[in-house]
């Protein structure tokens, strides 16, 4: 670390983790941020379906405040967002469009975009939605505007923002897994296969592919489904198990009571590829065996068949189900531990933001260079005979 930093972020939410996978990288983040010694106000958006929800009002580490509008936030909190080193803006911020353009207008320090949902941010970008050339979060003008781009998605994305949206310096800052929480647990196993997830209309062939065509092909075992704003009309079969929502403290105790777990991502994320969730790391960390569905840079993360198991078909996930011996998923599983240990912690990402601070920082300080002086115009052959006269009369 080269100093400790005045950090402000505006993120969706960290108090509420219902129905979002902000909150738990946020926490987990800025947790380890704090650790090296940097001090960290999160500003939340107080909207009332959070507020029902809160299961971490008061997350460790980080200063956290609720603002109702855009007129407090400007009241209550222009002082500390002029005054930061840094000041992250999160994406899927209510009124993140203005959010920005004030901080953009505001902040003294460094100014950074966290792009949590990269691969669906530039697809609305493709398509002009929101009325702002991109999202209701995110214009494509302030793509150039802040100085850091910091995006969950990494590889081929990371230069598409830099040369076609103009972002100064776009890195990879991917979710992760926060060890204190996310291990093992002495549990009994009650489910072959189970899924974590909010409902996602283009995730849900998948999982209906991958979860619920084997649980029909195999109703002797046990499924389980947990996620919020699943539509009443989804036939679950009978031996598929429903839980609405689940609090980030009862992950580890839910993926310990799986076999396997399965991974799905969302439709813009397979096509962009190197796009991790943060489920993915969450139940690696816990040893649990993991069934994903494929995308590019997969591979980049967990090495297929020895950390991770990757299924088309409902085939290939029943052949993974009643094919592998428990020791060999169990070392599946043990060898993913070891990888998310060994990269993909909390603490991992907080170091790397670390340096991509400091980075965009030393960037943003370096002076402009002078445009090179205009060439002087050749003397004309007058002034050339007056010098050459002067010269042979010395």
């Amino acid at each position: 670390m080269t100093g400790a930093l005045d950090i402000v972020v505006l993120g969706l939410s960290i108090t509420s983790s219902w129905g979002n996978g902000h909150a738990t990288t946020y926490r987990g983040l800025l947790r380890e941020l704090a650790a090296r010694g940097h001090r960290v106000t999160f500003l939340e958006r107080d909207v009332p379906w959070y507020a029902a929800a809160r299961d971490c009002p008061d997350p460790a580490g980080v200063r956290t405040a609720l603002y109702g509008s855009l007129e407090e936030l400007r009241d209550r909190f222009g002082a500390a967002v002029r005054e930061a080193d840094a000041v992250i803006v999160g994406s899927y911020v209510p009124d993140g469009v203005a959010v920005g353009d004030w901080v953009l207008a505001t902040a003294r320090g460094l100014t950074a975009f966290y792009d949590i949902d990269t691969p669906v941010t530039l697809a609305a970008l493709a398509g002009g939605g929101g009325g702002n050339g991109g999202t209701d979060y995110l214009a494509a003008r302030q793509i150039a505007a802040y100085r850091l781009y910091l995006s969950f998605t990494g590889g081929p994305t990371l230069r598409r923002l830099e040369r076609e949206f103009g972002a100064p310096m776009a890195r990879a800052l991917y979710c992760s897994a926060d060890p204190a929480l996310h291990r093992p647990q002495e549990v009994a196993v009650d489910w072959a296969l189970g899924y974590l997830g909010t409902y996602s209309p283009d995730r849900q062939p998948v999982l209906e592919r991958l979860l619920l065509e084997p649980a029909r092909a195999l109703p002797g075992e046990r499924f389980v489904v947990a996620g919020a704003q699943y539509p009443d009309g989804i036939a679950w079969p009978g031996n598929v198990a429903r839980i609405a929502h689940l609090e980030p403290p009862r992950h580890p105790g839910f993926y310990s009571a799986q076999r396997f777990t399965l991974n799905v991502t969302r439709a813009d994320m397979v096509r962009a590829g190197w796009s991790p969730s943060v489920r993915l790391f969450e139940a690696a960390c816990c040893g649990t065996p993991i069934i994903s569905d494929p995308w590019p840079g997969l591979d980049s993360l967990f090495r297929p068949g020895r950390e991770i198991v990757v299924a088309r078909t409902a085939a290939e996930v029943l052949e993974v189900l009643t094919g592998m011996t428990a020791e060999a998923a169990a070392a599946l599983g043990r060898r993913a531990r070891t990888r998310v240990l060994a990269a993909h912690t909390a603490a991992h990402r907080a170091a790397e933001l670390e340096g991509h601070l400091h980075a965009a920082l030393a960037r943003r300080a370096v002076p402009a260079r002078p445009a090179p002086a205009a060439p002087a115009a050749p003397p004309s052959v007058s002034a050339l005979r007056r010098i050459a006269k002067g010269t042979a009369a010395g």
